[in-house]
C-alpha cells in the first residue's frame, strides 16, 4: 500500500449505498474534505445520511437502483450496499473503466482503503491497517488527536513562512529546516 492524499474536492466520488456504511463513508470523506463532490445512490437513505447531505451543497442524493451508467464521469467509487452481488458488480464494472473502487468490508475487492485521518488544520496524518482492523485505525486516530496540540497548524504555517524566506540552494534549505524542526522529535532522557 502506498498512502497518498487526494484532492477530493477536485474529483467526482460515487457512493452506492444509503445505510450505515454509506453514512460512515460519506462522513469520513466530508470530515477530510467538506467540499467533496459526492453522489450517493440508493433505493433508501438513512435520515442521518440525508441530514448530513443537506449540510453540504456538493453532495447529491439520488434515489434509485445502481446501474452501470452511474460510473460515468467518476474518479473514485465506493460500493456499500447490503447486497454482495451488487457490490461485486460495482467492483467489476468500475475496474473495466479503470476507476479506483472500494467495496466496504471486502478488503480483497478494494483498490484503496479509507483509513483513519487525524486533522489539525493543515496537518493531516493518515492511519491504515490495510483493511485488517478499522477499529485499530480508529483507536490510533483518537490517540493522536488527543496528544497532538490543537495549534500545531500554526507551527506549520510559521515554518512555511520561514521556509519561503530562505534563499539558499535546495540542500541547504533542507538542512536548515531539518535542524529547526529536529527538536520536535528529539527524545529527552
Amino acid at each position: 500500500m502506498y498512502p497518498i492524499f487526494v484532492k477530493v474536492h477536485e474529483l467526482n466520488f460515487l457512493i452506492v449505498g444509503g445505510g450505515n456504511v454509506g453514512l460512515e463513508k460519506l462522513s469520513f470523506l466530508l470530515k477530510s474534505s467538506p467540499n467533496a463532490n459526492v453522489e450517493v445512490i440508493s433505493l433508501e437513505f438513512m435520515e442521518e445520511l440525508e441530514a448530513l447531505a443537506a449540510q453540504h451543497p456538493t453532495v447529491h442524493l439520488t434515489k434509485k437502483a445502481y446501474s452501470t451508467s452511474d460510473l460515468a464521469n467518476r474518479h473514485l467509487v465506493i460500493g456499500c450496499t447490503d447486497n454482495l452481488d451488487v457490490n461485486l458488480q460495482i467492483n467489476k464494472e468500475a475496474k473495466e473503466r479503470y476507476l479506483l473502487v472500494n467495496i466496504a468490508d471486502t478488503p480483497d475487492q478494494c483498490d484503496y482503503y479509507l483509513g483513519g485521518i487525524v486533522t489539525k488544520g493543515n496537518v493531516k496524518i493518515a492511519i491504515s491497517t490495510n483493511g485488517k482492523s478499522p477499529t485499530m485505525a480508529k483507536r490510533i486516530r483518537q490517540f493522536l488527536e488527543e496528544v497532538l496540540p490543537n495549534d500545531i497548524h500554526e507551527l506549520v504555517g510559521n515554518l512555511n513562512l520561514y521556509r519561503k524566506t530562505l534563499k539558499n540552494d535546495f540542500q541547504e534549505k533542507v538542512e536548515i529546516m531539518n535542524n529547526l524542526t529536529s527538536g520536535l522529535i528529539d527524545k529527552k532522557e
